[in-house]
């Protein structure tokens, strides 16, 4: 894949479209690229995690993280595991190859390291999650409302 396509792809993925090319430009040539057959395991629930991925080719099929759940199919510009992108943690669910394809590993040394290189993409990228908390928070008070109201 050419360094454009997969710079196009990042910039199409969630948080990743927040940063400049150049920073883009950082992540493409410093992260761990892997191809997966049909089949192979991208990970398994439980397995210690150590970097998102940035799907660039093909389907990953995410696991539900409860029993009953459905599965997810993460195609091309799809962000895998955000928060393993800033904390290393536990796998919550497995992800595996449902078709042939190739992700991009993004540890969180290299994400520190860009966003300490691009401060205005850390800023955003904070104003963002910030953001996502604060809509987590409201809708947990609704829920207690709901809750109390019982």
């Amino acid at each position: 894949m050419a360094l454009d396509d997969d710079i196009a792809i990042l910039a199409a993925a969630p948080l990743f479209g927040l940063m400049s090319r150049d920073a883009l430009r950082l992540l493409t040539f410093a992260a761990e690229r892997r191809s997966l057959a049909a089949g192979d395991l991208l990970f398994a629930r439980g397995e210690r995690a150590d970097g998102g991925f940035v799907v660039l080719s093909g389907t990953i099929e995410v696991s539900p993280r409860v029993s009953g759940g459905s599965a997810v199919a993460a195609g091309p510009s799809a962000l895998i595991g955000r928060l393993a992108l800033f904390l290393r943690g536990e796998r919550p669910s497995d992800a595996r190859a449902a078709a042939p394809a190739e992700v991009m590993r993004i540890t969180p040394a290299l994400m520190r390291r860009v966003l300490e290189e691009f401060p205005d993409a850390a800023a955003a990228i904070h104003d963002t999650l910030a953001d996502d908390l604060a809509g987590l928070t409201r809708g947990l008070g609704r829920v207690r409302a709901q809750l109390d109201g019982v």
